[in-house]
């Protein structure tokens, strides 16, 4: 698993031993969320409003570097 970013409220995470849609971890105090990396939509859990609004926007500045890390842990995406 790769830390790609935290704050004090949220961390996004990639993890190695997934597969499928090319998405990323969003880690709360409150809640947890697996989120498309290309749309940001949530594919399960959830996060609180705020914090994944924040991560959204974030990601949609990163996602060549988040879709980088997905294929480098996970050469099959």
């Amino acid at each position: 698993m790769t830390t790609m970013h935290r704050t004090g409220s949220w961390i996004v995470k990639v993890y190695c031993s997934e597969h499928g849609i090319p998405h990323y971890h969003l880690l709360t105090p409150s809640g947890r969320a697996v989120v498309s990396i290309t749309d940001g939509t949530i594919l399960a859990g959830a996060a609180p409003r705020k914090a994944l609004a924040e991560a959204q926007a974030w990601s949609a500045k990163h996602s060549a570097e988040l879709l980088a890390e997905g294929r480098r842990l996970n050469p099959n995406l």
